[in-house]
């Protein structure tokens, strides 16, 4: 049989646009992570504040200069955004996380405690990961059920899509329980600036390992069922009835 004799998957037909639906399943599923986890500027804010802090601590062993300086810093992201009128909820996050830190850092009077109320966050965020792709509402399609505008049609219509979100929720939670293996044991026996190091170079990567999976996993499920164009048809049609019956 010659490639023009296959028969056409329905991932390879083309769409509307003349593009494969596989291709659009992809890129779609590419739009709505990047959306959902804030992209390359998303990164940026979660990295910058705790980067700044433990270049200063490491230079000037300043607890409260390198606090403050990185507390700014997430304030200003926040302004920044404002201004621009964008999404402001990835730089809120880091601002509250940075401020928790702060407060920690400054009543214990430990610099590494700056970085506790993070790592607490990211080992309960593990568990939730994984507790709720174990119930059968994973973590993971809690979230990207609204990005992709299904919500929660994935539990009881799309079981492709469940799983899919299943498996990315474990990804998500072993990663970041990895993560904490390492982190934990660094906190009570490695200085301050190395362990600060050590923790920024830990930001990025499993987070990025986490989300390849979580599009893997996507890609080659089932398309999601757009819940709210189907609410939109429905009264639609029932509008039209309405009219056709007066």
């Amino acid at each position: 049989m010659t490639p023009s004799d296959k028969p056409t998957t329905d991932q390879d037909a083309p769409d509307s646009q003349g593009a494969p639906q596989g291709q659009a399943a992809r890129e779609v599923t590419e739009a709505a992570l990047f959306q959902a986890f804030g992209g390359l500027r998303g990164m940026i804010e979660t990295v910058l504040p705790g980067l700044l802090f433990v270049t200063i601590f490491t230079i000037s062993k300043n607890l409260h200069i390198s606090a403050i300086a990185a507390l700014a810093v997430s304030l200003v992201l926040v302004a920044v955004r404002l201004i621009r009128r964008d999404t402001v909820k990835h730089a809120f996050s880091g601002v509250f996380g940075v401020a928790f830190g702060v407060v920690f850092a400054m009543m214990t009077g430990n610099a590494k405690d700056f970085y506790l109320p993070g790592m607490l966050y990211t080992l309960g965020l593990a568990l939730a990961y994984l507790v709720t792709a174990l119930a059968g509402v994973p973590l993971i399609g809690l979230i990207l059920g609204p990005v992709f505008k299904e919500n929660l049609s994935w539990r009881t219509r799309n079981p492709g899509r469940k799983k899919a979100y299943t498996k990315a929720s474990y990804a998500w939670g072993f990663i970041l329980l990895a993560k904490c293996a390492i982190l934990f044991p660094m906190y009570w026996w490695a200085d301050t600036a190395k362990f600060g190091w050590v923790l920024v170079a830990l930001k990025i990567p499993p987070f990025l390992l986490a989300v390849y999976l979580t599009w893997v996993f996507l890609a080659k499920a089932p398309p999601p069922i757009d819940v709210f164009a189907e609410t939109e048809a429905e009264e639609k049609a029932e509008t039209a009835r309405k009219a056709g019956a007066s």
